[in-house]
């Protein structure tokens, strides 16, 4: 056993009352001792004490593991001074649990007998406090190969055991959001259909009632079949919402990458949301295009995220005009929907392109939606290496603005006609 050696140096080797591996030890003359001289005088042990190191505490024990020797290193990371522990037995640092089964002198016994010990584990600095340490015990011999007492590095690890556990939270907190958003596509996928079939079928029969297939129909009753199909047609769109948003978050939509004239995208989509703009009596306007707006993109989503934007202004515009142009720049183009709406408070800027954020929102708003079609539209803008953003002033309206990479045949060739003129 290493407490049991015989000092080879000196007779005198300090010896304690009390149980090595636990309790408190006295301070013994240790300065006195051959392995202090050994320390003091140089050779294999003094080059091993690198007293200016600061990062790592080395240190010396004797045979028995009383502490020889103490560095800044050792000082800094552990909180003794040097006339505070020289004398006192490494078993200081040692939890109450290790101590209590032995383990500082375990690791001197393996040192002695193979030469080296390592491992991680947590010790105890002077104030009480633990520290996650890298311990690396070396056992030294004289020239005879008689065992003259350890080396022993510590190295405080707290910081960098830190970080490891919260990259392995993060990652697990991945993870989980990952399965997560992969069973959230299912259920809504699974979800939509159950709900679209229904759908569907309401539609149809409306459809066919409203053509009198069913049998004459009233007036009256021609308006509750148009509210029924209106209704039907809000129960699709949210529906639509829902999955095209899981889908973006599971990554699975595709996108079709190719030049795209902005001004086929203006005239397909304003068509559409212009029988809503003249039964809330406002002004939509196209202003003229030039064919330099063309846009490297997803025709399909750039319809998409138009079609959002005008709806949107129609809804929150109740009296004025709402204008859509286009405009070229070096290397993209960008849409600009602007309209004389309600406005967006300056510190909601930001918030309406959150999931299910719409202003204005209430059980008695006249405003429906599921509050997406914002956030959609910013994630696929981004996908296509785009963005969505808006400028506005309360009472005044606003402006929201897609910018779209152009193909790069027609970046350049902007570029070189504007070097010419």
């Amino acid at each position: 056993m290493a407490d049991q050696a015989e000092n080879p140096m000196t007779p005198r080797r300090p010896k304690s009352p009390e149980p090595a591996n636990g309790g408190s030890t006295p301070i013994t003359p240790i300065a006195k001792s051959g392995l202090a001289d050994a320390v003091k005088h140089g050779g294999r042990i003094y080059q091993m004490m690198v007293d200016s190191v600061r990062d790592y505490a080395i240190f010396m024990l004797d045979p028995a593991g009383y502490i020889a020797s103490w560095n800044q290193g050792a000082e800094r990371i552990k909180g003794y001074t040097a006339d505070e522990i020289i004398g006192r037995h490494f078993s200081v640092f040692y939890t109450d649990e290790a101590n209590a089964i032995g383990h500082p002198q375990h690791e001197l016994e393996i040192a002695g007998e193979v030469g080296r010990f390592e491992e991680e584990g947590w010790r105890i600095r002077k104030d009480g406090s633990m520290f996650w340490a890298n311990v690396t015990i070396t056992a030294v011999h004289d020239e005879e190969g008689t065992l003259i007492g350890f080396a022993k590095v510590t190295r405080d690890l707290t910081e960098r055991r830190e970080a490891d556990q919260r990259r392995l939270a993060d990652a697990r907190r991945i993870a989980e959001a990952e399965s997560a958003n992969a069973a959230k596509a299912e259920f809504l996928t699974a979800m939509s259909h159950e709900l679209r079939t229904p759908l569907n079928a309401i539609g149809g029969y409306t459809e066919l009632l409203s053509l009198g297939l069913g049998g004459p129909v009233t007036a009256e009753q021609s308006d509750y079949l148009e509210r029924i199909r209106l209704s039907q047609q809000h129960l699709m769109g949210i529906i639509t919402d829902l999955l095209n948003f899981s889908r973006i978050e599971a990554g699975h939509l595709t996108y079709d990458i190719a030049p795209v004239p902005l001004i086929s995208v203006i005239h397909a989509v304003v068509p559409l949301v212009m029988p809503q703009a003249e039964a809330k009596g406002i002004s939509l306007k196209a202003e003229p295009t030039n064919s330099e707006c063309v846009a490297q993109a997803d025709r399909a989503k750039v319809d998409q995220i138009v079609l959002n934007l005008l709806s949107n202004a129609i809804k929150f515009t109740n009296t004025g005009r709402i204008t859509i142009k286009c405009a070229a720049q070096d290397k993209s183009v960008t849409i600009e929907v602007i309209d004389t709406g309600v406005g967006i408070p300056a510190d909601k800027l930001e918030a309406i392109f959150e999931p299910f954020v719409q202003l204005g929102r209430s059980l008695s708003s006249a405003h429906e939606g599921t509050g997406l079609g914002l956030a959609i539209s910013r994630d696929l803008a981004r996908a296509m290496d785009g963005d969505l953003s808006v400028t506005s002033k309360v009472g005044e309206g606003s402006t929201f603005s897609l910018r779209l990479p152009r193909p790069p045949a027609a970046a350049a060739e902007l570029k070189r006609v504007k070097a010419k003129a």
